[in-house]
């Protein structure tokens, strides 16, 4: 990412006060690839038991590797922690936990747009009050949603286009 953009990403993040919010949804993009990156509670202390803070990837094309992106997406985390004047150090953003559930995979290189969009559709409805890392992967899974609930969302979306 230029600097320039980078700077105007972090001040849009400050102004969004994302420490004070329990779920976190960012839809990333990379080589023209669709995953989507939670960050949980990453407000509270890393020693709090009942709501953890941690960064779930969720990635429907498991074969391109998504723990590939683990060393760029603590790198933007720790410049979000200093552009919000925290003094949180490098050593502690690596202890946060970064978590790829194992989710229902798309069969084509052209669906991750909508899984991702999906998968926010679900978070959403589905997100516990407080996620702890005892109890993960929770409703995440290779079964979470079945390819007809997928198709019949495509469906819909296909029908709002109209």
């Amino acid at each position: 990412m230029k600097a320039s953009s980078k700077g105007k990403v972090l001040t849009w993040i400050k102004r969004k006060q994302i420490f004070l919010k329990k779920y976190v949804l960012v839809p990333i993009v990379c080589w023209g690839h669709w995953s989507l990156l939670i960050f949980c509670h990453l407000g509270e202390s890393f020693e709090s038991k009942a709501r953890t803070p941690c960064m779930l990837l969720l990635d429907s094309l498991e074969m391109a590797n998504p723990r590939r992106l683990e060393p760029d997406i603590r790198k933007f985390v720790l410049d979000i922690y200093r552009s919000e004047g925290r003094d949180e150090n490098k050593k502690l953003i690596y202890k946060i936990p970064f978590l790829v559930p194992k989710v229902p995979q798309q069969s084509n290189g052209e669906d991750c747009g909508i899984y991702v969009l999906y998968f926010i559709n679900l978070f959403v409805k589905e997100a516990p009050e407080d996620f702890s890392i005892k109890d993960y992967p929770y409703f995440m899974n290779q079964h979470w949603f079945s390819p007809q609930c997928m198709d019949n969302f495509f469906a819909e979306l296909d029908l709002f286009g109209k």
